[in-house]
C-alpha cells in the first residue's frame, strides 16, 4: 500500500424506519393500552375534565386570599357533597323502581318473547330439523358468562372512578402550577411557547364545552321530566335524568333517549300514538338543545364537523362503551387542538373542523 492511499472505511449500515410506519405502530400501541387499561385511562380523563371544570372556582377562591390547597379541598368537598346529595335523592326513587321492576319486567319479557318467537319461527323455516329452544339453551351459558365478565369489568371501572377521581382532581388543582411547569419542562426550550399556547387553547375549549354541556344537560333533564310528568308517567324525574344523560350523546342520543321512557310507558300506555308522541317530543328537545342552545353556550370553540363527531362516537363507543360515547367529543376536540398547533398535523386539524 502506498503512502498516498487511504485505508478503506468500513461500510456503515443504517437501519432507518419510515416515520409514518413508526407513527402507526405508536398509535396502535396507544389504542391497545386504552382498550385493555380502560379503567385507568377513563379515570385519568375524567379527573382531567373535572379539574378543568373546577379550576376557575379554585382560582376565584385563591384571589380572595384562601391558599390554593384549601380552595382545591373546598371545591372537591363541595363536588362530593353535591354528588352525594343527588345520589341520596335518587336512591329512594331507584329503590322504589327496583321494587316495582317485576311489573315492567313482565311487560318487557312478553314483548321480548313475542319478538323471539317470530325470530325462532324464521330460523326454523330457514333450517328445518333444528329446535330453536335447544339452540337458545346452548348459547345461554356463554351469554351468561360474557355478561358476568362485562359486569365485573364495569364494576372495577366504577370502583376506580369513585375511589381515585376525587384524589386526582384535588392533586391536579392544588399542584396546578407545578404540573404546568413540569409539563413544559418535558419539551425542548424552542417548543415550549408552542406547547404553552396549545395547553391554553385546550383549557379554554374543554372548559367551555364542559360548562356549556352541563347547562344544556340540566335544561334537557328539566324539560324531559316536565313532559313525563304531564304525561302522568311513573318516575318522571328518574326517567328525565336517564333521557337527559343519554341526550348528551350527539346525534344518536336523540334515539337513545327514547328507551327509558318507552320502558316506563309500556306498563301504562297501550296506544302507538303515545309512543310516537314521546319519540317526537324527545327528539324535538334534543334538536333544539343541540342546534340552538348548545351553540349559543359552547360557541364555536369545539369546531368539529359532523363526520368527525360520528366517527369518534363509533370508535370510542366500540372501545369503551357508554363512557366512550360521553368522552368521544372531548377526546376528539383535544386531538383537533393539538393538530391545529402542530405544523405537520394541521391538515388533519382542518379536516376535523371543516
Amino acid at each position: 500500500m502506498s503512502a498516498t492511499e487511504t485505508p478503506p472505511t468500513p461500510a456503515i449500515v443504517r437501519i432507518s424506519g419510515s416515520t409514518f410506519s413508526l407513527r402507526v405502530i405508536a398509535g396502535a400501541i396507544i389504542l391497545l393500552f386504552c382498550y385493555y387499561a380502560q379503567g385507568v385511562v377513563i379515570t385519568l380523563l375524567l379527573s382531567i375534565l373535572v379539574a378543568y371544570f373546577l379550576d376557575p372556582a379554585v382560582d376565584l377562591l385563591e384571589r380572595t386570599g384562601l391558599p390554593r390547597t384549601g380552595g382545591a379541598m373546598v371545591m372537591v368537598l363541595i363536588l362530593i357533597m353535591v354528588l352525594a346529595a343527588v345520589g341520596y335523592g335518587l336512591g329512594s326513587r331507584v329503590a322504589n323502581f327496583a321494587e316495582n321492576w317485576p311489573k315492567y319486567g313482565s311487560v318487557l319479557r312478553g314483548a321480548a318473547d313475542t319478538v323471539e318467537g317470530k325470530i325462532n319461527g324464521i330460523e326454523g323455516r330457514a333450517a328445518p330439523g333444528t329446535d330453536p329452544a335447544t339452540q337458545g339453551r346452548q348459547i345461554e351459558p356463554g351469554l351468561l358468562r360474557t355478561m358476568i365478565l362485562r359486569g365485573a369489568g364495569s364494576l372495577y371501572a366504577i370502583f376506580l372512578e369513585i375511589t381515585f377521581v376525587p384524589f386526582l382532581v384535588f392533586f391536579m388543582l392544588a399542584g396546578k402550577r407545578e404540573v404546568w411547569h413540569g409539563t413544559l419542562q418535558l419539551f425542548p426550550v424552542t417548543r415550549r411557547t408552542q406547547v404553552k399556547e396549545t395547553l391554553e387553547d385546550l383549557r379554554e375549549v374543554l372548559r367551555d364545552y364542559l360548562a356549556g354541556m352541563s347547562i344544556v344537560t340540566g335544561m334537557v333533564i328539566a324539560a324531559s321530566s316536565l313532559f313525563f310528568w304531564m304525561m302522568d308517567l311513573d318516575y318522571p324525574i328518574l326517567t328525565g335524568i336517564a333521557s337527559g344523560l343519554l341526550n348528551m350523546v350527539p346525534y344518536i342520543g336523540a334515539v337513545m333517549a327514547w328507551f327509558p321512557a318507552f320502558i316506563i310507558a309500556l306498563a301504562k300506555i297501550k296506544t302507538i300514538g303515545s309512543f310516537v308522541l314521546i319519540a317526537g317530543v324527545l327528539t324535538t328537545i334534543h334538536v333544539v338543545a343541540a342546534n340552538f342552545v348548545a351553540p349559543a353556550l359552547v360557541g364555536r370553540r369545539v369546531r368539529l364537523n359532523a363526520v368527525a363527531i360520528t366517527i369518534s362516537l363509533l370508535f370510542w363507543g366500540w372501545v369503551w362503551g357508554g363512557m366512550g360515547l360521553l368522552l368521544a367529543i372531548p377526546i376528539t376536540a383535544t386531538l383537533r387542538v393539538i393538530c391545529d398547533h402542530t405544523e405537520s398535523l394541521r391538515p388533519i386539524g382542518r379536516w376535523l373542523s371543516a
